[in-house]
C-alpha cells in the first residue's frame, strides 16, 4: 500500500519503452488542427480567445524586445497548463511531477535569458549582483549572496512546479483511499472524506493552472530584468 502512493509518479513503460514521450506529445492532439479559415468552429473561437489572454497577461510586463518571446512563453502557459490539467484524470501520468523534466524546461529558458542580459547589456546585467550603495565590506558577501540567487532559480523553478503537484496528487491519492477503506464500515465518514475529495479535487484544478501560469510569469520576469 505505502509503495502504490508513490507508484503514480514512477515514468509507465511497454516492453520497457518509455512512454513519457506520448504523455508529451498527448496535449497537442486536443489542439483543433489550422484550417484554411480563421474561425472554423466555436472551439477554434475560443482557442483563440483563450490564447490572446495569456499572450496578454504575460507580454504586459515586458517591453516591446521582450515580446519577441511571445511565442516560446505563450506555448509553455499552454503545453503546462494541459499537462497538468490531464494529469488529474483517472489512470493518467503527469510529467510535470518529474523533476528533471521541469529542469529541463526551466535551465534552458533562465539561462537564455540570462545570455540575452549579457550580450545585450552587460553592466546592466552584472550590476544586479551589487547593490547601489553597498558599504566596501559587505561587497565580497553581497556578490556571493547574489551570485547563489542567481543560480538557483531554475532549481526553484523546477522544485516549485514538482512540489506543488506532487503533493496534490499524494493528497487525493490518500483521501480517496480513506474514503473505499471507510464506505462498508462507516458511511457517514466516507461521504464526508468524499465531499472533502470533491474539494481538493477543484482545489487542485486551480492549483495546476497556477502552477502552470506562475511558471511562465517568472521566466518573462527574469526576461524583463535582461531587456
Amino acid at each position: 500500500m505505502n509503495l502504490s502512493f508513490f507508484d503514480q509518479f514512477s515514468s509507465p513503460s511497454l516492453l520497457g519503452i518509455p512512454l513519457i514521450l506520448i504523455s508529451l506529445t498527448f496535449p497537442a492532439l486536443l489542439l483543433p488542427s489550422p484550417g484554411n479559415r480563421w474561425m472554423t468552429s466555436r472551439l477554434s473561437t475560443l482557442q483563440l480567445w483563450f490564447i490572446n489572454l495569456i499572450t496578454k497577461q504575460l507580454m504586459t510586463p515586458l517591453n516591446e524586445k521582450g515580446h519577441k518571446w511571445a511565442l516560446i512563453l505563450t506555448s509553455l502557459m499552454i503545453f503546462l497548463l494541459l499537462i497538468n490539467l490531464l494529469g488529474l484524470l483517472p489512470y493518467t501520468f503527469t510529467p510535470t511531477t518529474q523533476l528533471s523534466m521541469n529542469l529541463a524546461l526551466a535551465f534552458p529558458l533562465w539561462l537564455a535569458t540570462l545570455l540575452t542580459g549579457l550580450r545585450n547589456q552587460p553592466s546592466t546585467s552584472l550590476a544586479h549582483l551589487l547593490p547601489e550603495g553597498t558599504p566596501t565590506p559587505l561587497i565580497p558577501a553581497l556578490i556571493l549572496i547574489e551570485t547563489t540567487s542567481l543560480l538557483i532559480r531554475p532549481l526553484a523553478l523546477g522544485v516549485r512546479l514538482t512540489a506543488n503537484l506532487t503533493a496534490g496528487h499524494l493528497l487525493i491519492q490518500l483521501i480517496s483511499t480513506a474514503t473505499m477503506a471507510l464506505a462498508s464500515t462507516m458511511p457517514a465518514i466516507s461521504l464526508l472524506t468524499l465531499l472533502i475529495l470533491l474539494l481538493l479535487t477543484i482545489l487542485e484544478v486551480a492549483v495546476a493552472m497556477i502552477q502552470a501560469y506562475v511558471f511562465v510569469l517568472l521566466l518573462s520576469l527574469y526576461l524583463q530584468e535582461n531587456i
